[in-house]
């Protein structure tokens, strides 16, 4: 059964486009990146941007989020990469207007081993994707978290990534060294990979040390850290075991209105960069990873300015 479509107020169509496709990556596990990868994409839905969410992962929590339970019948994203089976004939119907899924399951651990031995092997799942990257205006994917041939095939096949931080005060070592590998990966399989943003999550703003870490942040990265905030939120954590998002869970909850905030913000960004108004910088991951190199610390302030434009 299908979940009704929310009326909100966004940016108008961004036109008859390839879809944008986004990794949100962490090689840090418990930041956010499920939550943010089923909100998101809910919240882009929502926005009638035609959405796909691809879950790469092998714990397969974004599939269970949206209200699938296992189910070893299922086509998931193991039979397109390993068995070449079409990417149509594995998507299914998330329950939510304008919004799509691959899912995953347990077998996706096989596949990042069985991927080693096979031609093309980090970009099989940028080939899945060509048919269908007309479809849509945008394609999230789910990654693992770990640098493994799933990563890479999502990295390959991506136009950014959207990295999620949790407010804590190793987040800065660990953002790092996700983009020094980010900038080591543009010289090898994708050369016009771009950072969408760094996107800071389980925020608490009764606290000094989520308000010095996202000062911290911001004074690294300046325009790449989203105006966005994902902030610690009972109805957000919830959510996920009614399988559904949290804004058809409850939209007048913080954690609803902050993905529907975020959606509204990828979606301006990727206007300014069609030209439509002035550009955030769309800085590379050698950009910040050379200012994260410079400055970075355990549990310290910061200082210096955010990366600039390539």
């Amino acid at each position: 059964m299908h979940i009704r479509k929310i009326s909100a107020t966004f940016p108008p169509s961004l036109g008859e486009l390839l879809a944008r496709v986004i990794a949100i990556a962490n090689q840090k596990g418990g930041v956010g990146k499920t939550t943010t990868a089923v909100n998101l994409g809910a919240s882009l839905a929502a926005s009638e941007k035609r959405t796909l969410i691809i879950d790469c992962d092998p714990q397969a929590n974004a599939t269970s989020a949206l209200g699938f339970p296992k189910d070893p019948a299922r086509r998931t994203l193991y039979q397109t990469l390993i068995l070449a089976e079409p990417i149509e004939r594995v998507m299914i119907d998330a329950q939510v207007d304008g919004l799509d899924l691959i899912p995953s399951d347990k077998n996706l651990v096989g596949a990042a081993v069985e991927l080693v031995s096979m031609d093309q092997r980090e970009f099989r799942l940028k080939a899945a994707l060509e048919p269908i990257r007309g479809k849509y205006e945008f394609v999230l994917i789910d990654c693992p978290p770990s640098l493994d041939l799933l990563t890479l095939n999502a990295l390959a096949a991506s136009d950014a990534v959207l990295v999620p931080i949790q407010c804590e005060y190793l987040a800065l070592e660990g953002v790092s060294e996700l983009l020094d590998t980010l900038m080591r990966l543009r010289r090898t399989i994708n050369p016009s990979l771009a950072i969408e943003g760094i996107l800071l999550t389980m925020y608490d703003d009764r606290t000094s040390l989520s308000k010095q870490v996202a000062a911290d942040l911001r004074s690294f990265f300046g325009s790449q850290v989203f105006e966005t905030i994902i902030p610690r939120n009972v109805r957000l954590a919830e959510a996920p075991s009614h399988g559904v998002p949290v804004i058809f869970y409850d939209i007048r909850s913080k954690g609803a209105e902050s993905y529907l905030d975020l959606a509204k913000e990828i979606i301006a960004n990727v206007q300014k960069r069609l030209g439509q108004g002035p550009e955030r910088p769309d800085s590379r991951p050698g950009d910040a990873a050379s200012a994260a190199t410079a400055g970075s610390g355990r549990g310290g302030s910061s200082s210096g300015s955010g990366p600039g434009a390539p």
